[in-house]
This record gives structure tokens, C-alpha cells and sequence, in this order.
């Protein structure tokens, strides 16, 4: 069977949220304003999608730092681990690449750890925006610098996007 999915507004564009019965599979942000396309076999199932809506919507607005959905993310084993390890980053927290790669038993892989991130098909849920520059700075994010900047600063209280 096909992926169910739905659309949510949020303060960072348009999202795209796809799943099936195993849990969440894509978010897909906006590109140059315009929400992103769905695979034709797709069906789209807001009911199906209900509580992976609310999840992100109750994060955007502050009242959620953990979000608790199934998720079920398709990729390569060691994508897979450097994912797994993502989900250990606490909530207004940030690590390097390096300290990623580090903690998946690999502290020479930061640049494949840096494309897994960048491969990171759930974002937001899986929070590849906690991964920075080991010099502070922040790095490439599927949904652009500015997201991933806003993202820090919610989680810091500094923002509040809804």
C-alpha cells in the first residue's frame, strides 16, 4: 500500500507529512514558496495523519519539546544509525558533526555523517537542525539556513513560531 499524507501550515512554510501503518516517513518543506509535490501514489489522508500533524503544529508553538510519533524513515544502515543518534540530541541542545560522528563509533566519518544528516527524510522529528559547524556556525538544512536558524532560537526560547 501507498503513503498516506497530508499538508500543515506551520510558521516555516507548508509542510508535507507522509506515513504509513510503520509510522512517519517524509516531512518536505516548501521550496520557493510553493508546498512540495506529493508521489503520485500517494494518497492524501489528513484523518490517517492526525496526531503526526498535531505533534509538529504543538512544537512550532512552544508546548511540545519531544515529539512521540512512530516513525519510520527509509535509508541505509548507517544512515539509519547516524538518525538513531540524532533523536539523542536534547531539546536546545547542539553538537558538531564531529561529536555525531564520535558518538556512532566513527569520529572520522564527518563528512558521511554530514550527508546522512542532509539525507534526513523525517527533519524537524529527527533533528538534524541540532547538528552545527565545529566552529559554532551553522551548517547546511534541507529546509534552508533561516529554518534551521529559527529552529534554534524556538528551542531556546528565544522564538516563538506560532
Amino acid at each position: 500500500m501507498g503513503l498516506s499524507y497530508t499538508y500543515i501550515e506551520s510558521p516555516i512554510g507548508t509542510l508535507l507529512l507522509a506515513g504509513d501503518s510503520d509510522g512517519l516517513q517524509q516531512i518536505l518543506f516548501s521550496t520557493d514558496g510553493r508546498p512540495a509535490r506529493p508521489d503520485p501514489a500517494w494518497q492524501e489522508d489528513a484523518s490517517a495523519l492526525a496526531e503526526v500533524a498535531r505533534q509538529p503544529k504543538a512544537y512550532c508553538a512552544g508546548e511540545l519539546e519531544n515529539l512521540d510519533l512512530s516513525l519510520s524513515p527509509q535509508g541505509t544502515p548507517f544512515q539509519q544509525r547516524v538518525w538513531s543518534e540524532l533523536q539523542k540530541i536534547p531539546y536546545g541542545k547542539t553538537i558538531s558533526y564531529g561529536e555525531l560522528a564520535r558518538r556512532i563509533g566513527n569520529p572520522k566519518a564527518s563528512r558521511a555523517v554530514g550527508l546522512a544528516n542532509g539525507s534526513n527524510p523525517i527533519s524537524i522529528v529527527i533533528p538534524c537542525h541540532r547538528v552545527i559547524g565545529s566552529n559554532g556556525k551553522l551548517t547546511g538544512y534541507g529546509g534552508g539556513l533561516p529554518i534551521k536558524e529559527k529552529l534554534l532560537a524556538l528551542e531556546k526560547r528565544q522564538l516563538r513560531l506560532l
